[in-house]
């Protein structure tokens, strides 16, 4: 069953998303005071290709993995939403369906917005606007930095980026002093392989080279991150 409300650490989660946290209080209050919580389990279906878009979504726990049916009806990984990022409000505006199949990745918690409530909210907060420019924006910068990245960058570099970003968004320490952190985010090699566009075996061979080097440790739980200033000197060689 549903949980009427976040947890202290889940509306932790929502308040310190970068973009969410721009917002002005009485905003942020607005969308808090009619959004609605729902979980999931693993593997559970959030949302399918071709539904309506109902709702206006925020991951407040776990991650939601975003995918696509290849031709042969293999399911493909195309991102992870973590923690604090909202998503489903382009269908919204642009009046179309759903365009990806969303899944539970681990325990998920999901702050939902209706259609309507987001429709009044955007009436009475003329702020709100701006705010999805702002953002949108932001998404395209990325989707732009990732097609650069497949296009100019190496195997090894973009892994050790990808594996950065999922230790800043997911990352555990697992000594007293923090130098290592494990990858919360539970991510088969074949999953990993699919973020960056490349077969699960040149990702291995790039994961033991990197575990040779120190800078990774491969661990059966997943992967624990031994030095972060490795894996961006990794990035920066190729970047240069």
């Amino acid at each position: 069953m549903d949980e009427p409300i976040l947890t202290i650490e889940e509306r932790e989660a929502i308040n310190a998303g970068r973009w969410f946290s721009s917002l002005s209080p009485s905003l942020r209050h607005d969308i808090l005071r009619c959004a609605y919580v729902k979980r999931f389990k693993d593997g559970d279906l959030i949302a399918a290709r071709g539904d309506p878009p109902e709702d206006w979504i925020a991951c407040a726990k776990g991650a939601v993995r975003v995918s696509s049916t290849s031709i042969s009806g293999k399911q493909i990984t195309l991102t992870y939403v973590e923690p604090g990022i909202w998503f489903g409000d382009v269908a919204i505006f642009d009046g179309d369906r759903r365009t990806h199949d969303a899944y539970a990745h681990g325990d998920t918690t999901i702050l939902c917005v209706a259609k309507a409530d987001f429709r009044k909210i955007l009436a009475s907060h003329v702020e709100l606007y701006e705010a999805m420019l702002r953002l949108h924006a932001r998404r395209i910068r990325q989707l732009f930095g990732l097609v650069e990245d497949l296009n100019t960058l190496p195997l090894r570099a973009r892994l050790a980026k990808q594996l950065l970003h999922l230790v800043r968004s997911y990352g555990v320490p697992q000594l007293a002093d923090g130098s290592e952190l494990r990858i919360g985010l539970q991510l088969a090699q074949e999953e990993l392989a699919q973020l960056l566009g490349a077969s699960r075996q040149r990702v291995n061979q790039e994961l033991k080279a990197m575990e040779r080097e120190e800078v990774i440790r491969i661990e059966p739980g997943g992967l624990v991150v031994r030095n972060r200033d490795a894996l961006m000197r990794i990035v920066e060689a190729d970047n240069t």
